[in-house]
């Protein structure tokens, strides 16, 4: 019988450059702040050609195109992948500010998880109280699907069976697409409540997305930092999120963030640091001076100016997203 790994992080890159290219810059991340750790970084990809040297002792589960379909489906497939006897699936598009061995110790006893809490009513890609009652579940766990805790065994090959099934069945369900595609999150929250599977509390040390944040965001990569405000007297505050500030070691940019700043910065760091060897300091003063100053201006100037542009010319069309 193989003995599988102890620990895992598990990455899946498939489909345009865009997502290799973002995987790249979270397995870095990783490699920084696991540099004497067992936990070993796997990524899934069909593009193995495009993995830089740097990266070339990371495991690669080498994928062929649409092995697993595309859009979120692949991730209902992960019970396939996982490739240890914990596995702890993270979005590429997702920076790590630190150690991840207190987050598998977190996840212990459970099969399949995430991070998020329980909910019975209300709105959420479908009406909830619905979906709840058409399959006898008292409440689906609602949570941000950059983060998948996996155990082999069982009970996770039965809840990810299901939540294949369930795919076929999802605008009968009554799900709402995302992206015209059917969502992971809605599909896995069902599947688990079905088989009885619970989320960990949502105290914002582990995973939060740049949603988290109407009140900015203030992260540096190398020096293990990350703030996530949301403050309760901001317009956009999001009630969701009960803290006004919250510490994850897993970053989690959503869309056209990974196109700006801050996430272009830390991008150059560690480009800079793991694949050219820089020091810490020196990558951070050069990113500073060559990207993060420069961008800044620029915006604070469009921002000043935009309502006149808007004005006299409309604003532009909105541009389509690398990622659809």
């Amino acid at each position: 019988m193989i003995q599988l790994p102890q620990r895992s992080v598990l990455t899946i890159a498939t489909g345009k450059p865009i997502y290799i290219e973002l995987a790249i810059n979270l397995a870095r991340s990783f490699k920084w702040w696991h540099k004497d750790s067992s936990i070993q970084f796997v990524l899934a990809t069909d593009q193995k050609h495009l993995i830089p040297p740097d990266l070339l002792d990371i495991e690669i589960i080498e994928l062929q195109p649409g092995q697993y379909g595309y859009g979120f489906s692949p991730k209902l497939h992960l019970d396939e992948l996982a490739p240890a006897a914990q596995t702890l699936f993270v979005d590429a598009d997702c920076l790590c500010v630190g150690s991840l061995e207190s987050v598998f110790d977190r996840f212990a006893g459970h099969a399949v998880s995430v991070v998020g809490r329980t909910i019975s009513e209300g709105e959420w890609f479908g009406d909830v109280a619905t979906i709840c009652s058409q399959f006898n579940v008292k409440a689906l766990p609602r949570f941000n699907g950059g983060v998948y805790y996996l155990k082999p065994g069982n009970i996770c090959t039965q809840v990810y069976s299901t939540a294949r099934d369930l795919e076929l069945k999802y605008d009968e369900i009554g799900f709402t697409r995302l992206r015209n595609r059917p969502n992971d999150e809605v599909i896995m929250a069902l599947s688990m409540a079905i088989h009885g599977q619970s989320p960990i509390p949502e105290d914002g040390t582990i995973m939060n997305s740049t949603l988290a944040c109407p009140g900015g965001l203030k992260i540096d990569v190398l020096k293990g930092e990350a703030r996530l405000f949301n403050p309760y007297n901001h317009p956009n505050h999001n009630s969701w999120y009960e803290l006004e500030e919250m510490n994850p070691v897993l970053v989690h940019f959503l869309s056209h963030q990974t196109t700006l700043h801050p996430y272009v910065r830390e991008k150059i760091k560690l480009d800079l640091t793991m694949a050219r060897g820089w020091s810490a300091w020196l990558a951070r003063l050069w990113a500073n001076t060559a990207f993060s100053y420069p961008w800044l201006i620029k915006k604070l100037f469009k921002d000043f100016l935009r309502p006149v542009y808007h004005k006299l010319l409309r604003p532009r069309t909105i541009k389509i997203s690398e990622r659809i």
